[in-house]
C-alpha cells in the first residue's frame, strides 16, 4: 500500500474528492468534507482545513 500524504496538506482531500467524482457523486467536495468531519470531529477537521488552505 502506498504511503498517504501527510495530514493538513490537502492532498488526501483532493484524492478522496477525485475518487468520489469517478464514482459519480453529485457533490464530491461536500461528501468528502462530511466524511472528514465524521472521522476527525468538527474541531480537528476545521484545523486541518485551515492548514490546507494556508499551503
Amino acid at each position: 500500500m502506498a504511503k498517504k500524504p501527510p495530514l493538513g496538506t490537502g492532498e488526501r482531500f483532493k484524492q478522496l474528492t477525485q475518487k468520489l467524482k469517478r464514482k459519480g457523486v453529485k457533490d464530491p467536495e461536500a461528501l468528502a468534507a462530511w466524511i472528514g468531519r465524521q472521522k476527525y470531529g468538527k474541531q480537528r477537521f476545521q484545523e486541518l482545513a485551515t492548514k490546507g488552505r494556508k499551503k
